[in-house]
């Protein structure tokens, strides 16, 4: 499949997804997020994800040059542009049975911060930064941000983020919880890569249950929680990943997990 605004690689059991506008930070007109989404519903077999962006930055944003701003209604187009095409694309991330990589150098601003931060793990670059400035051009947070962002950071960084619009370094998004780990700008594509393949190794299908699983749990009871843990043990326990773990641990020697 090809696409006009990403690139996809395919290297092992690992599906890297590239922004591909680097001529413009990657801003992300609404196609990018609509190809993102079609990617990731064809992993053909890929064991975990990685988000990258092409240049000096991963994503500095929604593209307004391409649509809102040039709308007769700018407020209509930009709730279809969020509700039919930013949207969808982060629940599908959201649900995907597989692990999710980011690998972030430069802005990731706007709704590239929440692309970012929805990948289970940020790795960030020296270069990198968060942003939230929406406030600065007289908008409220999107793509999440809001429901994503205190449930990272807590309440008061969030409103730091959100109400004075201002760069959130990698370092100190690293103080913050909301990046894994910062690297220098030159390596933080192959630290991407490795971690990734260090997570398509696992046992893919509790990979993805533990993902969803911690998502659901953020909008749901103690009960319900332990409830859906409950259901997703069950399901594990008949893997045979999980039994390749348990021989693997009466054996004393390292699984070999085959994403079953």
């Amino acid at each position: 499949m090809s696409f006009e605004h990403i690139l996809t690689e395919r290297r092992g059991d690992v599906l890297a997804i590239t922004l591909n506008r680097p001529d413009r930070l990657n801003a992300a007109p609404p196609a990018m997020f609509d190809e993102i989404r079609a990617a990731l519903a064809d992993l053909a077999g890929a064991r975990a994800v990685l988000l990258l962006g092409a240049g000096r930055a991963f994503c500095s944003g929604a593209d307004v040059m391409s649509g809102a701003l040039g709308a007769a209604d700018p407020g209509a187009a930009t709730h279809a542009a969020l509700t039919d095409h930013y949207n969808p694309t982060l629940a599908a991330i959201a649900e995907l049975g597989v692990p999710v990589v980011s690998a972030v150098r430069g802005p990731a601003a706007g709704i590239g911060c929440s692309l970012a931060l929805a990948a289970d793990f940020c790795v960030a670059s020296s270069t990198a930064y968060f942003l939230q400035a929406f406030v600065n051009i007289g908008l409220v947070p999107d793509g999440g941000a809001s429901w994503m962002l205190p449930r990272i950071v807590g309440r008061a960084r969030a409103l730091e983020m959100m109400l004075l619009g201002e760069k959130i370094p990698a370092d100190k998004a690293r103080d913050w919880g909301m990046v894994y780990e910062v690297v220098h700008d030159d390596v933080v594509d192959s630290e991407g890569w490795r971690l990734a393949e260090r997570l398509a190794s696992g046992p893919t299908l509790a990979l993805g249950m533990i993902r969803r699983q911690l998502h659901a749990g953020a909008a749901s009871t103690y009960a319900e929680a332990m409830a859906r843990e409950a259901d997703n043990q069950r399901a594990a326990r008949s893997t045979a990943d999980a039994v390749e773990g348990g021989m693997a641990f009466l054996q004393k020697r390292k699984p070999e997990f085959k994403g079953r």
